[in-house]
């Protein structure tokens, strides 16, 4: 098996070179040019289950897509596949793989793969799904009822970062099935946001789901003591908590600390990063909410998609093409942002979801080695759902001064009886990318579009839960590829503990400690918001 971090600095390759020349010769040929290549456009348009990618309107012609490959090569891409799903320690400052495909997998998938103590894998994580899909089928049905013996109407998912963002999307992209459970979903450490929850349930009819790996995320712990501070001083009951919240985490003591019974712990293995736990008993809410057959396809559309990218050669592999246009928009046509279009009310919270995964996963600046990287890693991901964003940022996309790249997100079949509606929507989303691309002459300046920005178009065939599975799975997919081609690991996050750290000591001098050895704007900030402690 080739040695991923053996690899070399991307921009130390022949093909990198290569590229640089390449880009320094593309602005004098324009997109609307280069789409009259047909076979070009051919091999930018790649079925992939569920899903196609269209990325005819790259500024990039065969030379450029050669090259690109051609780097994906040297970089070892194709055998670090094959790594990520042998199991091998893909993670190198935490020593660990990254195995969230196998929470996707069916029997005999991961058969061969063990954890750090030498388990397999795979037994683990059929039975954890076989409780999440029972659990979710009892709370349903109302054969699992509160302690005061009244069926649950509401579960409120109280998590931070991956472990909110992803069941959160899904739950409102899928949508609830008539008469489920009401599923809250509280992140922020913000008290508005736990009050708004809790202000809608009763605590005879709630269960709350508590998901932290380590049970000690600070906002999720604050949530948490809160949410059973509010629970206790309405039912004045401590042994009803057990009856009434749930965990997943891998620390067991913790949460029967917290008054959760071990039959309502749920697994989180540190082979699995936060960001990419939908699949596991995060996505709880989803199997309750959408129901469990909803979960359960889910799944298969992104086990689909792990196949796709396992299997397909990399000139039609949609994950691995995804992210090798990246680069060059991003590395070789200078564009620092790129913005997320999904042209699906649906799928609003796709920019947020994203922007987690992709700028949490990448966001780095050294490389596997702990040297410092020599070209420019993630670029800032954001954007918002059309068309109103149309009406809102679109404006510094057609005629702004920066390099930018854009992902247009369409679906072909809607779900709801409103026709017109639906061929405007997706009129919009596909004119909005020609006129990134083609841009409009004019003689007056302020009427001027210059064009000739490059975007993808993730065509879905429908919003359900196989393909949007198989979009979750493909941009998890094209962030591993991104990290590949970068050298650097796409699975740790070393930086997001930094700011926690420092969140601590500023808590207490909040609440009157000193603050002597903060520095000036510091201790002038927190003498200002100091409160004496309740």
């Amino acid at each position: 098996m080739t040695d991923l971090y053996a690899a070399t600095a991307p921009e130390q390759q022949p093909a990198w070179q290569t590229l640089t020349r390449l880009a320094a010769e593309a602005g004098s040929r324009s997109i609307a040019r280069l789409l009259d290549d047909d076979a070009r456009n051919r091999r930018l348009w790649v079925p992939a289950p569920g899903i196609t990618l269209d990325g005819s309107r790259q500024r990039l012609d065969a030379a450029v897509l050669d090259a690109l490959l051609a780097l994906a090569a040297q970089q070892n891409l194709q055998a670090a596949i094959q790594a990520l799903f042998a199991g091998a320690e893909v993670n190198g400052t935490e020593r660990r793989p990254a195995l969230h495909m196998a929470l996707r997998g069916q029997p005999g998938d991961f058969a061969g793969i063990v954890d750090a103590g030498g388990q397999a894998i795979e037994p683990a994580v059929l039975e954890t799904r076989r409780r999440v899909l029972d659990l979710a089928r009892s709370v349903r049905d109302g054969s699992l009822r509160g302690h005061s013996g009244k069926a649950i109407r509401d579960l409120v998912h109280i998590g931070i970062g991956g472990s909110h963002l992803g069941p959160e999307l899904v739950s409102e992209a899928i949508g609830p099935t008539p008469g489920a459970p009401r599923c809250h979903f509280v992140a922020n450490v913000d008290g508005d946001a736990l009050a708004s929850v809790l202000a809608q349930v009763d605590p005879e009819t709630t269960l709350f789901l508590v998901v932290s790996k380590s049970f000690s995320t600070l906002e999720t712990q604050v949530n948490a003591r809160s949410s059973r501070s509010w629970f206790l001083e309405r039912t004045g009951s401590a042994g009803a908590v057990e009856h009434h919240f749930m965990a997943v985490t891998a620390n067991v003591g913790a949460a029967a600390e917290f008054g959760i019974s071990p039959t309502r712990v749920f697994p989180m293995w540190d082979w699995v990063g936060g960001r990419y736990s939908l699949w596991s008993a995060v996505g709880l809410p989803v199997a309750v909410g959408c129901g469990p057959e909803a979960f359960s396809r889910l799944l298969d559309g992104a086990r689909a998609m792990d196949r796709h990218f396992l299997e397909s050669p990399l000139a039609d592999n949609a994950p691995a093409l995804c992210a090798l246009l990246d680069i060059w928009n991003s590395n070789f046509l200078g564009a620092g942002c790129h913005a997320v279009l999904p042209y699906a009310h649906r799928l609003r919270r796709l920019p947020d979801y994203l922007q987690q995964l992709e700028m949490e996963s990448n966001g780095k600046s050294v490389q596997r080695d702990g040297r410092p990287v020599g070209v420019h890693t993630m670029p800032v991901v954001w954007g918002g759902e059309g068309t109103n964003g149309q009406h809102a940022f679109h404006q510094l996309l057609h005629q702004g001064t920066r390099a930018v790249s854009a992902d247009f997100v369409l679906v072909a079949d809607a779900d709801h009886e409103l026709p017109d509606h639906h061929r405007w929507l997706l009129a919009n989303g596909i004119a909005q990318s020609q006129a990134l691309m083609a841009g409009q002459a004019n003689d007056d300046p302020h009427r001027a579009v210059a064009g000739e920005h490059g975007s993808n178009t993730l065509l879905l065939d429908r919003l359900d839960p196989h393909s949007l599975g198989a979009l979750l799975a493909l941009h998890e997919h094209r962030v591993f590829c991104q990290g590949v081609i970068w050298n650097i690991n796409s699975f740790d996050q070393w930086g997001v503990e930094l700011g926690k750290r420092l969140a601590l000591p500023i808590f207490d001098q909040l609440g009157g400690a000193p603050a002597a050895t903060q520095d000036a704007a510091t201790r002038r900030l927190v003498g200002r918001l100091r409160r004496p402690p309740h």
